[in-house]
């Protein structure tokens, strides 16, 4: 049976406002701060046209303290 890892976020930043965003397993979006924890003090978001979210690599996770890995699930 193959088991596939899901990322528990994906890391956006936001070219219009220099800012990184977070999108959750739950479809919700967030904001993160400029401080030394930003995911402990992230806020929620919710996309307008003016945003211009551009993909992000998942090893800039760590950088910003976001949960790490993923849940794995059959497939």
């Amino acid at each position: 049976m193959l088991r596939v890892r899901t990322p528990k976020v994906t890391l956006y930043v936001d070219r219009s406002r220099q800012q990184w965003v977070v999108l959750d397993q739950s479809g919700r979006f967030w904001m993160l701060p400029n401080v030394e924890n930003p995911w402990d003090q992230r806020q929620p978001i919710y996309p307008t046209e003016d945003m211009e979210l551009e993909p992000i690599p998942g090893h800039y996770r760590y950088m910003l303290g976001l949960p790490a890995g993923g849940e794995e699930r059959d497939a």
